[in-house]
């Protein structure tokens, strides 16, 4: 439905807002009023992939209310700046709308973009702009992507800004060629017996296995979300299958398992 088909958006944004004051007021919530922003994090966190949980299943119904649960993090967090006099939520508004049209000169002003890779190239350029014109510009290429992000999207995050650098294949062939390698190294470690060198090279195959999955053209993230819920599925078809054999798991041989698998393989 389209925005102009909501009458009292406006409205209703209001209404959280002031909930979440009248939560975190003397008056109100024990539990909210003791929460603090390291506190919270968690919970936001915890919200976002309940989002993207809600997305992988197509459960619209979910989705409208995940959305509003994050939603109420952004208020929440706002909310206790207000309180300390930092910013407030109106603020946290006006920086996301003035961000959209500038960053879209494309759409709002006089710029032009065909493709989403030039979308995306002039999105970087506007926003390193930003960064020297705030004098926020980090020292290093890769000082600004988060390290406090999973590590998955931390190395897509990072390969990308080197790949947009130049320091990058040329060919999907040339990273399976590197994922060989580090196979190679991998097994190597095992036979050394270092166990600091044996997570050092499965961290190495990791960031190779992102890369690939980049010049692919695949979400390493979602790719291994979707592995996760498929390895769900099959498993507890193994689960349901021993249990109608009147045995617990742990009574079951592997070859049991295994056919089970297979069964929930060809059925999935």
């Amino acid at each position: 439905m389209d925005s102009s088909e909501q009458p009292g958006i406006g409205v209703k944004f209001e209404r959280l807002v002031e909930i979440m004051a009248r939560l975190r007021s003397p008056q109100g919530c024990p539990w909210d009023r003791e929460q603090n922003f390291d506190t919270i994090k968690t919970y936001l966190l915890e919200e976002a992939y309940e989002v993207m949980d809600a997305v992988d299943r197509r459960d619209w119904a979910a989705l409208a209310e995940e959305l509003g649960d994050l939603m109420l993090q952004a208020v929440f967090f706002a909310q206790m700046a207000k309180e300390e006099g930092r910013f407030t939520i109106a603020d946290s508004l006006d920086a996301i709308l003035d961000k959209l049209v500038r960053r879209h000169p494309h759409v709002f002003g006089g710029g032009e973009a065909k493709t989403a890779e030039e979308v995306k190239k002039r999105w970087d350029e506007i926003k390193e702009a930003e960064k020297l014109a705030r004098g926020r510009s980090p020292a290093g290429l890769l000082d600004g992507i988060s390290a406090k992000q999973p590590a998955l999207a931390e190395a897509m995050h990072i390969s990308k800004k080197a790949a947009a650098a130049g320091f990058d294949w040329e060919t999907p062939e040339q990273v399976l060629e590197k994922l060989e390698e580090e196979l190679k190294e991998l097994a190597e470690a095992r036979l050394s017996g270092d166990s600091k060198r044996l997570e050092s090279e499965i961290g190495d195959l990791l960031f190779v296995v992102v890369n690939l999955a980049r010049f692919l053209k695949v979400d390493a993230e979602q790719a291994l979300r979707a592995t996760n819920a498929k390895f769900r599925r099959r498993f507890a078809h193994v689960e349901k299958g021993i249990e109608e054999r009147g045995k617990k798991l742990e009574e079951a041989s592997l070859e049991e398992m295994e056919a089970l698998w297979q069964e929930a393989k060809r059925s999935r």
